[in-house]
C-alpha cells in the first residue's frame, strides 16, 4: 500500500463528513459574527482558515483515535482494516503525522487574535483526551459535542474578540446536534462494542434510541428557536431554519439501529444539515 493511500486512510480525508461537521459549527459562528458586524472580507478570510484548520485538526484527531483504540479496532468488523489496526503503519510514523499536523495547524491559529490562540489551545486538551472516554463512561457523544462545537465560541472570537450570552446559546444547541448524530452513528456498532466492554450513548440508550436522538434534535431546534426568535417570519432566514429542523425529523425517521447501512447514510446527512443552518445565518 501507498504512503500517500495510508496517509489518506488514516486522516479519513477519503471521507470527508469528518472535518465538515468540525468545520460547520466554526462557520455557524463566523456567520453569525457577520451577520452583525458586516466585515465581509475578514468573514471570507477566516472562513478559510477555519476550513483549513478544521480539515488538519480532525486528520490528527482520527491518527490519535486509532493510535488509542488500536486494539479494539481490530475486534470491530467496520474498523479492524484501518491502517493502524492492521498493522500498514507502526504508531511512531503515525505520531510524526499527528506532529506535523498539528504544527500546521498552529500556523493557521496563529493569524486569529490573542483570544482565539488561547481558545484553540485549551481545544487540544479535549481534541486528545475524547478517544479515552467511551471506556469510563456511557457518554462520550456529549464530550465529542463539546469538542467538536468549541470551534463556534472560536469563530465569534476570532471576529469579535470577546465572549456572549448569544454565542455560548449557539454552542449548547451545537453540542445536542452532535449528541443525537454520534448516537445514530454509534448505533453501527453496539454489537461489537458491547462485546469488547466500550461504552456509548447508542449502547446505554439502545431500547430508546430514536427518543434519545429526537430529545437530542428537538432541544438543538428549540434553543435555534429561542436564539433568534426575533427574526422569525415570512423571511428566508426561517425557511432555511425551517429545512434545518426538517432535516432532523428526517434523520429521526430514516435511521435503525437494526441496519447500520441506515445509521451510516443519515450520519452523513448531516452534511446537509450543517450547510442549511450556515446559510439560514447569512440570510439573517
Amino acid at each position: 500500500m501507498s504512503h500517500l493511500k495510508i496517509f489518506i486512510e488514516l486522516t479519513r480525508l477519503n471521507k470527508p463528513i469528518g472535518f465538515m461537521l468540525l468545520f460547520w459549527p466554526c462557520s455557524w459562528g463566523l456567520a453569525y459574527a457577520y451577520s452583525l458586524n458586516q466585515n465581509q472580507s475578514l468573514f471570507l478570510y477566516h472562513l478559510l482558515l477555519f476550513f483549513l484548520g478544521s480539515v488538519l485538526m480532525r486528520s490528527a484527531g482520527c491518527i490519535v483515535n486509532d493510535i488509542v483504540d488500536k486494539d479494539f479496532d481490530k475486534k470491530v468488523l467496520r474498523t479492524k482494516k484501518r491502517p493502524l489496526a492492521s498493522g500498514v503503519i507502526s504508531v511512531k510514523q503515525s505520531l510524526v503525522y499527528v506532529v506535523g499536523l498539528c504544527f500546521l495547524a498552529f500556523l493557521i491559529l496563529i493569524q486569529f487574535n490573542f483570544k482565539t490562540i488561547l481558545l484553540g489551545m485549551s481545544s487540544m486538551l479535549l481534541a486528545f483526551s475524547y478517544p479515552f472516554m467511551k471506556r469510563f463512561t456511557y457518554w462520550p457523544q456529549l464530550f465529542l459535542g463539546l469538542t467538536f462545537n468549541w470551534g463556534v465560541i472560536m469563530a465569534w472570537v476570532s471576529i469579535n474578540n470577546d465572549i456572549s450570552l448569544q454565542i455560548i446559546f449557539l454552542y449548547i444547541a451545537a453540542i445536542f446536534w452532535t449528541l443525537g448524530y454520534d448516537t445514530i452513528y454509534g448505533a453501527q456498532d453496539i454489537a461489537d462494542d458491547e462485546v469488547i466492554g466500550l461504552k456509548s450513548t447508542s449502547i446505554k440508550f439502545k431500547k430508546k434510541i430514536k427518543f434519545f436522538v429526537c430529545t437530542s434534535y428537538l432541544i438543538t431546534s428549540a434553543l435555534l428557536i429561542i436564539l433568534f426568535f426575533e427574526k422569525i417570519g415570512k423571511n428566508m432566514f426561517s425557511f432555511l431554519l425551517l429545512l434545518f429542523v426538517v432535516s432532523l425529523v428526517y434523520q429521526v425517521i430514516n435511521f435503525n439501529k437494526n441496519a447500520p447501512k441506515t445509521c451510516l447514510k443519515t450520519f452523513k446527512f448531516n452534511n446537509y444539515s450543517g450547510l442549511l443552518l450556515f446559510l439560514s445565518f447569512l440570510a439573517a
